[in-house]
């Protein structure tokens, strides 16, 4: 039989990020199941002339907008860390072109909330969940911050090698913050229909475990898979998380078990963390 082609994946990266740091998944994703990746660079982070006053999540979602439009109208979305709010205000506001979401260590938040106040209900049992918060360096208008490069190291890319650490921690660009404090607002009748997947990094530094596993919880019905590595599977072990999205990505829509049937034992990536990505059936 025949396997249909899968759809596009549109990768989106988090705060202080761009595209480029998808650079080594999108040829895994390409080579091993045809999956063709377009990397977006969202308004206002360095690679345009948008001004961080003007930066907003309604203009990320209308970039995200005209990519999925060039791409046929149908994709998949791939969000890494703040990306994943952005990923779930596209689904909100195009159910019918949105095939799957992935949340890389992403932020998959209920209605209304944002990232900020997942930190302040944890932060009394988890100092730790601050995360980045207390370290970064704001501009005298405060519309945009910067994460120092030692502090990108420590909590960022730990477990990255070294030099790939640091070519990563040197690109980082300064995050409007209009685009970082954002809530999305959802529904169950457009995002929540759309099949999810929750990959945890379980040794993120950024945004901790128990940050990840809370917001499976407020919003739940995600299939989960745990890979063993730091805030950025992508740059630390990208074939590991290549073969847990592209079953995901691939997978027919037909039948009860969308996602956890196509999940399948993987090899661990070289470049990772010790350790084995670990699987469990969606919260319902």
């Amino acid at each position: 039989m025949t396997q249909a082609a899968a759809d596009p994946a549109i990768l989106i990266h988090g705060a202080w990020q761009g595209g480029w740091v998808w650079d080594r998944l999108i040829p895994l994703l390409a080579k091993t199941a045809g999956i063709l990746s377009v990397a977006v660079d969202l308004p206002g982070n360095g690679k345009d002339d948008v001004r961080p006053a003007d930066v907003s999540l309604d203009l990320y979602v209308a970039h995200i907008g005209g990519v999925l439009k060039r791409l046929g109208g149908r994709a998949s979305l791939v969000a890494h860390s703040g990306g994943g709010i952005v990923a779930s205000a596209v689904a909100e506001r195009f159910p019918e072109c949105v095939s799957r979401i992935v949340y890389v260590a992403g932020m998959m938040l209920p209605s209304g909330m944002a990232f900020a106040d997942l930190v302040a209900e944890l932060k009394g049992d988890h100092p730790d969940a601050v995360g980045v918060a207390p370290h970064l360096i704001w501009s005298r208008d405060r519309l945009t911050s910067r994460v120092p490069m030692q502090v990108a190291l420590a909590y960022f890319f730990h477990d990255c090698p070294v030099a790939d650490a640091a070519a990563a921690a040197q690109r980082l660009t300064p995050q409007p913050d209009r685009g970082r404090a954002v809530r999305a607002r959802l529904t169950p009748q457009r995002f929540g229909r759309i099949p999810r997947l929750y990959v945890e990094a379980e040794a993120d530094r950024a945004v901790i475990p128990a940050c990840q596993r809370r917001m499976q919880a407020l919003v739940p019905g995600a299939d989960v898979v745990t890979l063993p590595t730091g805030h950025a599977p992508h740059l630390a072990a990208p074939r590991l998380l290549a073969d847990v999205l592209i079953p995901f990505l691939t997978a027919s829509e037909d039948g009860p078990a969308f996602a956890t049937t196509a999940l399948r034992p993987v090899m661990q990536d070289a470049s990772a963390s010790s350790g084995s990505p670990r699987r469990r059936a969606s919260r319902k």
